[in-house]
């Protein structure tokens, strides 16, 4: 077992051990929308006085030794990803058997997310050419599950000498707010710059905004703003796309048909 397994094993271990008295379902939603506002707080002034109010709601459910437990995951979380940059969480919620085939939820496997980043950058040469031109490039995940289509993309970014850090933005989208705070939480302990959208992409929907702190400390806000403008100033108002994107990822949960319409391609341009 690799120190990555080790440390994804005990994260299942210890939600686990609560099994017998709470909610599994319940208790690892609160466990990570709790992570996720914690790292939040950290940097994000604007929401942090209605995200404690929350953060405190959902602690109060819990006996102390409950609560003390959820550092305890996070701890692991963030060793699993030290370890081996990969999707973690995605493999926890698999392993406690909480994703939902009624829902047409499927987690694509983390050889087939880093087949799709490969395909998709095409070789360090075109996305050095895109970062030459206009200083980063933007990536959108319509579906973003758990991250780790967006996680391949980041290290096979850096895999070809590319300080994703620097050079890529996300703007990942999920209906589902439980795993979206889990892409949360991952994008956050990589430094990936990204918002994180609990919201549905197709009918444009939004609940609400999950900015990682390498966004807000890296200015991209601004950074953004400014390529909209310089965009709009050469092509006009994109109608239907509020977000240009540079690369569009293909779902990192797969849904049926009859849950939602088939999203684009895998594309670069």
């Amino acid at each position: 077992m690799t120190p990555h397994e080790r440390h994804v094993a005990d994260v299942t271990r210890l939600l686990r051990s609560c099994a017998y008295c709470h909610d599994l379902h319940r208790l690892f939603s609160d466990c990570m929308e709790a992570s996720a506002i914690s790292i939040s707080n950290s940097m994000d002034l604007r929401n942090r006085e209605a995200r404690e109010k929350r953060y405190l709601d959902i602690v109060g459910q819990y006996e102390r030794d409950i609560v003390e437990l959820f550092p305890q995951v996070f701890a692991e979380i963030m060793m699993a990803l030290e370890a081996e940059p990969r999707d973690a969480l995605g493999t926890v919620y698999n392993n406690l058997e909480l994703s939902s085939a009624d829902k047409g939820q499927f987690f694509t496997p983390w050889p087939i997310c880093q087949m799709m980043a490969e395909a998709t950058l095409g070789g360090p040469k075109l996305i050095q050419d895109l970062i030459a031109c206009k200083g980063f490039v933007r990536a959108m995940e319509p579906a973003c599950g758990a991250g780790a289509t967006v996680i391949a993309l980041a290290q096979t970014m850096r895999a070809q000498g590319i300080n994703y850090q620097r050079h890529l933005h996300v703007t990942a989208v999920d209906i589902d707010a439980r795993v979206a705070h889990m892409a949360y939480i991952q994008f956050s302990l990589l430094h990936i710059p990204a918002v994180v959208v609990v919201g549905n992409s197709l009918s444009l929907e939004i609940r609400s905004y999950w900015y990682t702190p390498a966004h807000i400390m890296g200015g991209w806000s601004a950074k953004l703003a400014r390529r909209d403008t310089e965009l709009m100033a050469t092509t006009g108002p994109i109608e239907n796309h509020p977000v240009p994107m540079d690369i569009l990822l293909p779902p990192s949960t797969v849904e049926r048909p009859e849950q939602r319409a088939a999203p684009r391609q895998l594309s670069l341009f």
